[in-house]
């Protein structure tokens, strides 16, 4: 959270800018009830004027908060003011943009001091826009924002010009003072747009909730600080602050909706909304907000009983707060309508019944949730709500209206982190007698140890092999007298043992060192970063002679480290093929989980497409790199007896090497296939990458190989498009790229969507093929869908089709090349002895498939 990549929720500025049409249609709040709070201090930070924004708030400007800000001379000659007209790219109709046209630089450590009148729950919303200035690149400014007793940002930069970034926190004041810091990092500035300190209704938040891993209550919320994730309005448009009471916005739920074709919007006039004398208030959510909601729509799926599903990605070391707004404003009666809530697919609560909770219909109803770290998996909070199996009703449903996640303070008191507020590291304990008891049971460790060493060391001299003297190193004397002893350290354990399945008979690579690594990557230089994932980090490293590695450092804090780090292992000492990324070694010293794999110079497949400056792919190159993968993924599913299953298949686990030869990577997530042939699938739980989830994988929790082809398939319209296979900015309708491709080929429209840079090159009867692929790879069912061998056969034809129209003159294809080595009989493309055309897959995987499923399209052309 803290590198400066803002959760979906902190783009909501970004999404108001492109998505006005949205607020034209909110509903208008007119009665609900207004709130004034004790504390406001509302700054439009680094300009001379004030700002007015359309809900009536009124920012004051630099020279009227002046005094909130330190006066230290050496502070107030750093701090900067920009002119109204540097940031014109960024106004917009919103008034809320009017606070990211002037910004405030520190180049020291500087503090706004602000006085509390009334202890209790408040506001922190701030502001941040990486403007241009002549002196400071803001782009590059790492800085760290703390109050009195949290830390709230940590290590923070906003890298991208084209989003602005607002954070929101929610902290219990217990002093008459707030003091709110900027911390630079060294050699570099801090700078801030527009502060909101507010005070909020005491009751906003209680004290207890529901505990859901483990099941129970949990007690004492006031004593943390929150922030806010996400906020979202489910089944409604955005909901702007002009419209909140609280002055909060409420975002669309669409981009988070994992299975939209199950689910049916629903909306009611406000007036008919009742709060009531107990709970909910308008202060908790305004009536626009529970008025609509989502329902259970008929998705023509065969088990009416799936689930209503909303992926939120989140960061797994924390713990969330998760607030669930129901109304029912779906049945006609009371006892109608019964459902279950799920978080994380842990039941919160069971034949939910609103009618009986609150005695009427259209009668608004919280309930709140805490989700512990450890029943995080893969990085995401996943919400569900669906029709219960015990009660017999009319027709099954189930609903929401709206939905809150907010992260709560971790034991160093920081929302970022392990850092407290006075940037000491909280990792470990730091009180002196717990350093004495650490510093004793070390010590105590390190005898035990080396009397252990010393006598396996004995044994191992008297049981030494012939020929020993030979052995390059004496690490091997130290592993396991017994290679059945062999194994990984639970997840509670935080480390592993991967030296003790170096006899195991996989073929395990290179071991390096750690401080081999360190050397490779200049002590883990943050400048040899070339990536970043949910398993860690990933460097660019260098031997002495030259050879470049790829060397991916598993992050101690990540609660699924350990089993992806095996995954992986287990996974790449048995699979070699040239379109899959090839494991070099690794390292295991000093509780690191460090794999170095073959460096590919060009990186990820998604940074040719679009985000970067590089140099646009053509389309024969990406016909070339799908077919590749193709290849890598046709070759895990049918390489060995059980086959495996990807599992997270997108564009950045495609990388290129020099040539741009296409492997497939990161095998973290990946599970084996049926383990007979009368198994249809592996019921497993959900992982995976939201905008790529199969959602017949979802709704069923049963995972097949037509899940990678759904995958692949989005990756498919992704190279077609240049555009991500998620984008919350665009208008709804086409946030989706899978859903948007296949409307808009249905249409006859899918030349509209096409990436301009090569839509003029590419010949019509190459597009089609290539199309009718992707979209047979999106069928709802998986028995729908091609195989991966289907898939490959279908790809190598619409690269022959597009050869022959480029060799002919065809005009649309002119400009794809001369035409060479595009002929039938081309490498990988042959006729069998019926005249069939077949891929040959000797490359690596030994297989030949003929594709019956597009045949008949072939004989037809």
């Amino acid at each position: 959270m803290g590198g400066g990549s803002p959760t979906p929720f902190f783009l909501i500025f970004s999404l108001i800018l492109v998505s006005t049409h949205f607020i034209n249609v909110v509903f208008v709040d007119a009665s609900s009830s207004s709130f004034t709070p004790a504390d406001s201090y509302l700054i439009n930070c680094g300009s001379s004027d004030s700002a007015v924004l359309d809900d009536g708030r009124t920012f004051k400007s630099d020279p009227q908060s002046s005094s909130y800000l330190s006066t230290e001379e050496d502070i107030l000659a750093s701090i900067t003011s920009f002119p109204n007209n540097v940031a014109s790219s960024s106004s917009s109709s919103s008034s809320s943009s009017l606070l990211y046209l002037t910004a405030r630089i520190f180049d020291h450590e500087s503090m706004y001091r602000f006085l509390i009148s009334k202890p209790g729950p408040h506001w922190i919303r701030l502001h941040f826009y990486p403007l241009p200035h002549p002196s400071y690149n803001l782009t590059s400014a790492t800085f760290t924002v703390t109050t009195d007793d949290i830390a709230l940002l940590h290590g923070f930069s906003v890298q991208d010009t084209t989003k602005m970034v607002f954070k929101e926190y929610l902290i219990n004041m217990t002093s008459d003072k707030l003091t709110l810091k900027f911390s630079p990092m060294k050699n570099s500035v801090a700078f801030i747009n527009a502060i909101e300190v507010l005070s909020s209704p005491d009751d906003l938040i209680a004290d207890s909730a529901a505990a859901v891993s483990p099941l129970g209550d949990f007690n004492g919320l006031t004593k943390y600080a929150f922030e806010v994730s996400y906020r979202l309005n489910v089944g409604g448009p955005i909901v702007t602050p002009k419209n909140d009471s609280l002055w909060r916005t409420w975002l669309s739920d669409g981009p988070f909706m994992a299975f939209p074709e199950g689910a049916k919007n629903v909306s009611v006039p406000t007036d008919m909304i009742e709060y009531p004398k107990g709970g909910a208030t308008p202060l908790i959510a305004p009536y626009s907000v529970y008025a609509t909601a989502d329902q259970m729509a008929d998705s023509e799926t065969s088990d009416p009983n799936f689930n209503l599903t909303w992926v939120m990605s989140v960061d797994p070391s924390f713990s969330y707060l998760i607030r669930l707004h129901f109304c029912d404003i779906v049945s006609k009666g009371l006892n109608e309508l019964y459902f279950n809530v799920y978080i994380n697919g842990i039941t919160g609560a069971s034949n939910f019944d609103l009618s009986t909770l609150t005695s009427g219909l259209a009668i608004p109803y919280y309930k709140d949730f805490v989700l512990n770290a450890s029943a995080i998996t893969n990085g995401s909070v996943i919400v569900q709500v669906g029709p219960t199996s015990n009660i017999q009703s009319s027709m099954p449903n189930a609903i929401l209206n709206g939905l809150e996640v907010m992260k709560m303070s971790n034991s160093a008191g920081s929302l970022d982190g392990l850092f407290s507020s006075d940037g000491t590291y909280r990792g470990v304990k730091s009180r002196h007698s717990s350093a004495m008891k650490v510093a004793a049971g070390v010590g105590l460790a390190l005898g035990a140890t080396a009397l252990l060493l010393l006598l396996v060391g004995t044994i191992r001299w008297h049981k030494r092999p012939k020929g020993y003297e030979k052995q390059k190193t004496f690490s091997s004397w130290l592993l396991p007298l017994n290679s059945s002893q062999c194994s990984f350290m639970s997840n509670k354990s935080k480390s592993t043992t991967f030296s003790s399945i170096a006899n195991s008979g996989l073929n395990l690579g290179r071991f390096f060192t750690l401080n081999e690594i360190r050397e490779a990557t200049k002590n883990f230089d943050e400048k040899s970063v070339v990536g970043v994932g949910g398993f860690g980090k990933v460097y660019l490293g260098e031997e002495e002679d030259g050879t470049k590695l790829a060397i991916k450092r598993g992050n101690p804090s990540s609660s699924q480290g350990i089993n992806e780090f095996q995954t992986e292992i287990q996974l790449l000492s048995k699979l070699r093929h040239r379109h899959l990324v090839s494991l070099i070694g690794y390292c295991d010293e000093q509780s690191e989980m460090i794999l170095v794999y073959e460096y590919m110079a060009n990186g990820p497949l998604r940074d040719h497409l679009y985000g970067s400056s590089l140099p646009p792919l053509s389309w024969r190159q990406r016909l070339e790199i799908c077919i590749g993968s193709a290849r890598g993924l046709h070759y895990l599913h049918t390489g060995s007896t059980q086959g495996i299953i990807h599992r997270d298949v997108k564009t950045t686990n495609i990388l290129l090497d020099e040539s741009f030869l296409a492997k497939v990577s990161d095998f973290g997530l990946s599970k084996a296939g049926p383990a007979s042939l009368d198994q249809t699938h592996v019921s497993t739980a959900v992982k995976g990458s939201f905008g790529y989830l199969d959602p017949e994988y979802f709704r069923r929790q049963q995972l097949t190989e037509k899940s990678d082809v759904y995958s692949f398939g989005v990756v498919l319209f992704e190279v077609l498009c240049a555009r991500p296979a998620l984008d919350p900015a665009l208008p709804r309708e086409q946030v989706n790229l899978a859903e948007w491709a296949k409307q808009q080929n249905a249409k006859g429209s899918i030349q509209k969507i096409v990436d301009p840079i090569i839509a003029g090159t590419i010949s019509q009867e190459s597009l089609v093929k290539y199309v009718e692929a992707a979209e047979k790879c999106l069928a709802e069912y998986g028995v729908d869908r091609p195989s991966m061998g289907d898939v490959l056969w279908n790809l190598e034809y619409a690269l022959q089709l597009q050869g022959a129209a480029s060799a002919s003159g065809d005009g649309a294809a002119k400009d794809y090349g001369d035409g060479k080595n595009t002929k039938i009989d081309q490498p990988g493309m042959s006729r069998d002895a019926n005249d069939e055309m077949v891929v040959d897959m000797s490359d690596d995987s030994g297989v030949v498939v003929a594709s019956p499923m597009f045949l008949e399209n072939f004989q037809a052309r």
